[in-house]
């Protein structure tokens, strides 16, 4: 757990209740101060801009995959990945208290609290899902409309913060489920121990160029942990690679692959090293 200055904000994207917010609590402790945002491109800007001192945002989930546009924002925006924390996801119904199970017509949450509890909402008969721009955010706008005919996918926190009942508890359709999440920052971080490296890179245009790309860690024996690819945008059928290594990228094996990797590809980016990050339960 990283120890930060209680007047150090950290932006997350939700409402009060988010599992965002849940998650920098658990990597940076009670006693931070966490700002409400309401979409990842605000988290950015405030950390480009210097409104806080760092960021935290899903980047992907075991069940329902990537967050694609968060990919997306890390090769746009001018910031450093410093730490990561794994949270074991709880979904739970929540309702107006009073409501029963048999009154919900239409369940609302975040696209990937739809996607992790998909099983469940099949099972609710004539029950409508319903995309919403986060899983607290459902919460509170349940409570605030004081909807009956309604439910939200979201946290335990959500519900008591919005004085809700939990009308079904760990709902997700594989209790498996973590959602992994970074921590931004303008400046570098330098891991004591376990560390791991995130770059971006695009190939040239020539027969094996991922195979030569990926070759310059492999001769090395430095372990590829993670890739995943997304278009440019702008250039229809090209793409950009996200790649985690397990190295820290201030030894000379990672220094001379990224050298090597910069004279093969069309483009780069180091995203920083950081501490490989732990997996705790989120109540």
């Amino acid at each position: 757990m990283r120890q930060t200055s209680k007047k150090a904000i950290i932006s997350y994207q939700g409402e009060p209740g988010a599992f965002s917010e849940q998650a920098g609590l658990a990597y940076f402790g009670k006693k931070c101060t966490l700002r409400a945002r309401e979409t990842f491109d605000e988290v950015f800007n405030d950390v480009v801009r210097k409104r806080s001192r760092y960021a935290i945002i899903p980047i992907e989930n075991s069940l329902f995959g990537s967050v694609h546009q968060n990919y997306d924002l890390l090769q746009k925006e001018p910031v450093f990945i410093v730490g990561e924390i794994k949270l074991r996801i709880r979904m739970n119904l929540l309702a107006m208290p009073g409501v029963r199970l048999r009154d919900i017509r239409h369940v609302y949450s975040h696209p990937q609290g739809l996607g992790q509890c998909h099983d469940f909402i099949r099972s609710l008969p004539n029950c409508t899902p319903h995309p919403f721009y986060d899983t607290a955010g459902a919460a509170k706008m349940i409570q605030e409309e004081q909807r009956r005919d309604a439910a939200a996918i979201a946290s335990s926190q959500a519900a008591a913060h919005y004085g809700l009942s939990i009308l079904r508890k760990s709902i997700e359709s594989d209790h498996r489920n973590f959602t992994r999440f970074i921590i931004l920052a303008t400046q570098p971080a330098r891991p004591a121990r376990n560390p791991k490296t995130s770059i971006i890179f695009a190939t040239k245009n020539i027969p094996g160029a991922l195979y030569k790309s990926l070759s310059v860690f492999a001769l090395r024996n430095i372990n590829m942990l993670k890739i995943e690819s997304r278009p440019i945008v702008g250039r229809p059928w090209e793409y950009l690679f996200f790649v985690d290594i397990k190295t820290d990228n201030r030894t000379p094996e990672c220094r001379n692959a990224l050298a090597h990797l910069q004279e093969l590809a069309s483009y780069s980016k180091n995203l920083g090293s950081y501490e490989s990050g732990r997996s705790v339960l989120n109540p």
